[in-house]
C-alpha cells in the first residue's frame, strides 16, 4: 500500500469514529417520561410549551431535540411531582436561566420597552406619516403645477 493510500484510509477511519462518536452523543433520551394520568401530562405539555431551551433559543422546551432540553423536561416533571405550582417551576427556571427562558415575560419596569416598545414606534410612525401628509396637502400650495422646464 502506498503512503498516500495509508495517510487516506488513516483519514477516513478518524472521520468515520468522529462522526459515530457525535452520532452517539446527541441519541436522544432513551427513558421517555411517564406520565401518571391525563391531567399531568396535559399540564407538562402546556407548561414546557410557555418555556423557550436555552441552547436553542427559537423553540420551546416542548419542542426542542437539545439534550439540555431533556434535562430540563425531566426537572419540570419533578417539580411538578413536588407540588410545585406553574408559577413556582417557571420562578425556578427563571433563577437559573433568567428571564429569557419565558416566552411571555411579566410586566415589569425591566420589560416595559419588550412590552410596549413596537406600539410606541407603531404610534411614532403613524404621527410621522401623518404629519408628513398634512405638510403635503397645505405646506406647498395644493397641487403641483406643470412646469415645462422641469426635467425628470
Amino acid at each position: 500500500m502506498t503512503r498516500c493510500a495509508a495517510i487516506a484510509r488513516n483519514l477516513l477511519l478518524g472521520l468515520l469514529l468522529a462522526v459515530s462518536t457525535t452520532a452517539i452523543a446527541q441519541t436522544s433520551d432513551p427513558t421517555p417520561l411517564q406520565f401518571k394520568d391525563s391531567a399531568e401530562e396535559t399540564r407538562f405539555h402546556h407548561l414546557t410549551s410557555e418555556l423557550r431551551c436555552v441552547m436553542c433559543q427559537n423553540q420551546s422546551l416542548a419542542d426542542s431535540n437539545a439534550q439540555i432540553a431533556h434535562d430540563l423536561r425531566r426537572e419540570v416533571l419533578d417539580l411538578m411531582r413536588e407540588g410545585k405550582s406553574d408559577r413556582e417551576v417557571k420562578q425556578f427556571l427563571v433563577e437559573r436561566y433568567g428571564e429569557f427562558v419565558l416566552y411571555k415575560p411579566e410586566v415589569t419596569p425591566g420589560t416595559w420597552l419588550l412590552w410596549f416598545g413596537p406600539l410606541v414606534l407603531v404610534l411614532i410612525g403613524g404621527i410621522v406619516v401623518w404629519s408628513i401628509l398634512r405638510r403635503g396637502k397645505t405646506g406647498r400650495g395644493g397641487s403641483i403645477g406643470n412646469d415645462d422646464n422641469q426635467e425628470w
